[in-house]
Parts: structure tokens; sequence; C-alpha cells
């Protein structure tokens, strides 16, 4: 179909498959309609600076399996200054789609058969056992067009809107000269459309969509962690659940014979899961110091872990108050002892002055492995639940700041 514009002598020409009620240029907005005659008379003029849409009449683009072709585009407004626009595709097999464009986000709808009672507007809607939730009734104008269409504009100039969200998804009632018309819309995201028009721009998003799916599911995420905290926890308990603690050493070393000279230890045999080797120092340092040194040497596998602490305690009176640091015992870990056989090379030293300390205690244990780190991860986890949860509701907030029935 070709059609002039009388005003800017401009003529469009687009393949349609409905008879064309109104048509308006796309280069001066002036709207024309069909006469008795089939031909097109200037009715009126949109007076709107905004005729830059980020898709054209006679662009295709394939959704939902099918190339759909441009063939129609509105822009709506809402009191005092929210505006939209709306493109209205149509494949070769005459089925509509329709894309609605705002702040950057897409929502493609298509038409429903279902009737709504929304007239009084009722805060849930339910449709397939799914509730939807009520976000916005107003009055929407329409300011700009361009392109065919089988219904009359003008008829349709003023509508009343009643939109129901389940994010991605939407129902939007239409009431428009008596008749009302149900869309079911889902949110698409701008490289879908980018893919499908083959555009290599579309515009920015800004804010949240009414529609726009959060990023996580804060229910599902919680789910899944809990599911992991218990697998975690039931692995652990199944691992170590027959794993005792093991004395594998207890000797007490004499400074006069290993004062600065290796100690070697008997073998020992360890069996179970991998557990933190606990080894506990003691010895006889009075405002003095002492140290260990300790290899603990697989002899499976000639593997070497090395630790060292130094033990030291003083006290003393200062400005007659009495004081005291460090301490004449000390325990520290060697992690993920794995199973096998063992022996540990000691070497104690003490501090060349120190004439009444004479021997140095030395205990190992294995045992069960700590819950720290198995608590850590839990803890971890629930962490980055509440993180999620708060910037889930953040988005939910800045999402409902926009609608008529936000709290």
């Amino acid at each position: 179909m070709k059609i002039p514009c009388y005003s800017c002598k401009t003529e469009t020409e687009l393949e349609v498959g409905f008879d064309v009620v109104n048509f308006a240029c796309p280069s001066c907005q002036t709207l024309y309609t069909v006469g008795p005659d089939g031909r097109f008379y200037k009715k009126s003029q949109y007076n709107t600076k905004n005729n830059d849409f980020a898709l054209q009449l006679g662009d295709v683009g394939l959704l939902k399996g099918s190339e759909y072709r441009v063939v129609g585009i509105l822009r709506k407004n809402v009191h005092p200054d929210y505006s939209w626009s709306e493109f209205i595709l149509q494949n070769d097999a005459k089925e509509f789609l329709y894309l609605s464009l705002s702040d950057g986000h897409w929502i493609l709808l298509s038409q429903m058969d279902e009737i709504f009672n929304v007239q009084s507007h009722p805060e849930v809607l339910e449709y397939e056992n799914k509730q939807y939730d009520i976000f916005e009734d107003s009055d929407a104008t329409i300011i700009n067009a361009q392109g065919f269409f089988d219904f009359d504009l003008t008829n349709h100039k003023k509508m009343h809107l009643v939109e129901y969200i389940r994010p991605p998804y939407m129902i939007s009632v239409e009431k428009a000269n008596g008749s009302e018309t149900a869309f079911y819309g889902e949110y698409v995201k701008k490289e879908v459309i980018k893919k499908a028009f083959k555009k290599s721009y579309v515009p920015y998003q800004v804010g949240v969509n009414m529609i726009q799916p959060a990023k996580f599911n804060v229910r599902n995420t919680g789910i899944i962690f809990c599911f992991f905290a218990l697998l975690i926890l039931t692995v652990n308990w199944y691992v170590y659940k027959d794993q005792a603690e093991k004395n594998v050493f207890s000797k007490t070393i004499k400074f006069s014979e290993f004062n600065n000279k290796d100690f070697t230890t008997d073998s020992f045999v360890l069996e179970g899961a991998s557990a933190p080797m606990t080894v506990r120092v003691s010895t006889g340092v009075d405002n003095s110091w002492a140290n260990v040194n300790m290899a603990l040497i697989n002899e499976d596998t000639s593997e070497e872990i090395y630790a060292s602490k130094d033990i030291e305690y003083y006290h003393g009176n200062t400005d007659g108050e009495s004081w005291t640091e460090g301490n004449a015992s000390e325990k520290f870990n060697i992690c993920g002892v794995k199973a096998g056989k063992y022996h540990f090379v000691i070497t104690p030293a003490k501090a060349p002055e120190d004439k009444t300390n004479a021997e140095m205690q030395v205990s190992a244990v294995w045992s069960q492995p700590s819950n720290r780190n198995l608590w850590f991860v839990i803890i971890f986890m629930g962490i980055i639940f509440f993180i999620i949860r708060y910037f889930t509701m953040n988005f939910e907030n800045r999402r409902w700041a926009d609608s008529s029935y936000s709290d």
C-alpha cells in the first residue's frame, strides 16, 4: 500500500495485512482517515517534536519464530509527563504482536481473548491459577503516531489503563471508546531486540521497569543455600562420624640433652579423614623465653610440614603496679593432616642465660576436625543471602516507587 501525504508530499509505501482505517505520516505526523470512497482524507495533525523512535516503519524482526514487520508506531502519555512508545507488529500470517518501549525497557505483548472485570480495580487478578498484583491504573493519551492502523485513532485518543504485574509478566487491560482489550506481556532483554531487528543500538535502560525481573530470586536462593548447608553438615558428619581423637605423642624433653638438638619421636599411624594436629607446649620460663621447632614427616610420601612456636613469660612491678606478659604454655594447630605413617622431629631451645628452666613438655593430639571452617562457609552463605535480599528489596522498592499502589 502506498499513501501520499498532502501536507509534506511524502509517499509512504508498506504492505499490510489488514484494512487501514487511519494513516499517520511518519514525516509530519498528519493523521488521515479513510472515507466511504476508499480515499484518505486529512483529519488532524499531531503536534510533537518527539519523532526519534528506536524502530522505524517497515523494520523486520524475528520474534517467536516468525518475522514481524513494524506497521504502526504510537507514542502514549500519562499525566503529567510520563510517555512511552508502542510498536505494532504483523507477520505474513496476519498475526499481531506489540512492543512497548519505556526508558530503554522492552515489553512484548499479545492480545488476549479473556475478559477481566477490573472496573473496581481489584488488588489481585488471577489468571491460569497465578496471581497478578495491581500496579497502575491511569488515563493515557496518544500524543504521536506513525504508520498504518486498523482502528480509529481518534476514538482511542484517550484510554484508561489498568495494569497487573507478576514479573517478568503482566496483564494490561485497556479501555477505550466503550470497549476493553486485554494484553499479556513479558519483559524482553534489549539484547533480544538488537538481535531480532539487527540493530547496533537500542536506547539505554534507565531505572527499574515494572516487570523487569530481579537478578536473584530470594526464595530460591534461600532454598539453595539451605540445601547446600544441610549437604555440607551431612557430608561432614558422615566422613568424621567414626573418627575420634588420637594422642600420638607426649614427652618431657630435657634441655640438658636436647637444647638446640633434634629429638625424633617414634612412628605413629593415623587412620581416617584429614584433621588438624593440635600441639601443646609448656616449659618453665620465668622472665625468659624458649622456642620449639617441629617437623611432621610423612614416612609414606616424605612430605614435611614445619611449625615453630615461641614461649615467653615475663612479669614484674612498675611504679607500684605488677604486670605479666606472655604464658608458659602455648598451643597451635597443624591443619589438614591426612591419614598415613608419621613421626616428629622436635628441636627445643631456651635462652642461653636461663639456668633454671630444665625441661619442655610437648604433646600432640590428632583430633576430629575443627568445625570453624564448616561454620565459616555456612555463615558466609548467610551473609551473601542477606546481601542478595537487601539489594532485591531495594530493587523492588525502586520498581514500586513509580506505581499508583506503592506503599
